[in-house]
Parts: structure tokens; sequence; C-alpha cells
């Protein structure tokens, strides 16, 4: 009976610092989607200004 106490305490420990871990990545993610859609906005904005200038792919710069 002892060991399983044991065991479930373990056990217990262990789902706390998970959670505690998944928590941090949660608001890691939250952080980053944020900057992200701020970044898209600007993006975004520098392309409705048409100052953009940054050559995508295959795109040919205008002075060809």
């Amino acid at each position: 009976m002892e060991k399983l106490e044991e065991q479930i305490a373990h056990l217990d420990r262990t789902v706390d610092d998970l959670s505690t871990i998944v928590a941090r990545q949660q608001d890691e993610i939250d952080r980053l989607t944020r900057h992200v859609a701020m970044l898209m906005r600007r993006e975004a904005e520098r392309d409705a200004d048409g100052s953009g200038g940054v050559v995508v792919g295959d795109e040919r710069p205008p002075h060809y």
C-alpha cells in the first residue's frame, strides 16, 4: 500500500509540473501569435503604401 501511495504522489507531482509547463507554453504561443499578427499588419500596411521593396521568389525587380 505504501508503494502505491508513493507512486500516486510522484504522479501528482509530475502532473503538476506538466501543467505548469503547458500553461507557460500557452502563454508563449499567445505572445508569439500576437507578435506575428502585428508583423503581418505592418507588412500589409507597407504593401498598401507601396514601400515594400522586397523581391519574393522569381519575381523580377521593376528595373528589368
